[in-house]
């Protein structure tokens, strides 16, 4: 066993519009966990960054619960005396992957610092079954883009060179709990229809950078129409991304954050319409852009 590792898990961006619960891509904010372990009983964690507020206790945090599910999958106790200090970057609650990438960063540590014989499949099947969303989990272990299908099978997305994703977060949050109960049980046949289709377009026009089919695919149907009454604000912002030359802006994740798909060329102007359409309703944002889908996790 190790004494001491260091995983780097990135957050990510999932739904991509007309890929709900199926597409996740990850992105340039990134968690950082330092695993250790000493002479004390109970587990402890130390949080820094955007995880700084969250009052949690260590055996109910995601850290905690991926680092002992890893230890469960191969019958090994968790070590006594186990600190884990983390340091974030990526927004809670915000539609960016936080849970996830703080599920694997936990098992992902257990891993390296006990020599568990894991791989990233497993890993990704341990912390979906765990966490609960295998389109935010498989970026964050395998990195790029993903489409995830049950199982979960995990396979890679092509996304044109041209293309770079801008992000608008803002300063209230949005409960996945609560935007996944806002969504209706069951949709008319043919609005499935219209959502199969889209779904097809985002694969193609991501791969090709096409403009005519990433506007239909980040029109989603499936989800963003029942989730606008959490996100006050998203027509304009979305209206602003595309007036600065975006292809279509829709929710990352369940929101409230908001994601452009856009050409390199315009990803800062997109970004900071997208703030400046906020700031008009007198809500405060940030912004980031993912120039390419960001590496799965890393150890140390």
């Amino acid at each position: 066993m190790r004494a001491r590792v260091t995983v780097r898990v990135p957050g990510s961006t999932s739904n991509l519009g007309a890929g709900f619960d199926c597409v996740g891509v990850a992105v340039d904010r990134w968690l950082c966990l330092t695993v250790t372990t000493g002479s004390g009983a109970a587990p402890t964690i130390e949080r820094r960054g955007t995880l700084s507020a969250l009052d949690v206790a260590p055996s109910a945090d995601l850290l905690y619960r991926g680092f002992a599910a890893a230890c469960a999958r191969l019958g090994r106790a968790v070590p006594s005396g186990l600190a884990l200090a983390v340091d974030s970057d990526i927004p809670v609650a915000r539609g960016l992957g936080s849970s996830a990438a703080a599920t694997v960063a936990g098992a992902a540590g257990a891993t390296a610092l006990l020599g568990l014989e894991l791989d990233r499949d497993a890993l990704t099947a341990l912390c979906a079954a765990l966490e609960g969303h295998p389109d935010n989990v498989a970026p964050a272990v395998h990195g790029g883009a993903n489409l995830v299908l049950p199982g979960p099978i995990v396979t890679p997305l092509v996304i044109h060179e041209s293309l770079a994703l801008a992000f608008a977060v803002p300063d209230f949050t949005v409960e996945t709990k609560r935007a996944r109960a806002v969504l209706p049980a069951t949709l008319p046949h043919a609005q499935a229809v219209r959502a199969a289709a889209n779904g097809a377009a985002l694969v193609h026009g991501l791969a090709h950078a096409d403009a005519r089919l990433l506007a239909a695919a980040l029109d989603d149907v499936l989800h963003v129409p029942f989730r606008l009454q959490l996100v006050p604000g998203y027509a304009e912002v979305t209206a602003a991304a595309r007036a600065a030359g975006a292809y279509g802006a829709t929710l990352s994740g369940s929101g409230p954050t908001v994601v452009a798909v856009t050409p390199h060329a315009h990803a800062a102007a997109v970004g900071d319409a997208m703030i400046r359409a906020w700031r008009t309703r007198g809500t405060a944002a940030q912004s980031f852009v993912t120039a390419r889908p960001a590496g799965g996790f890393e150890t140390d």
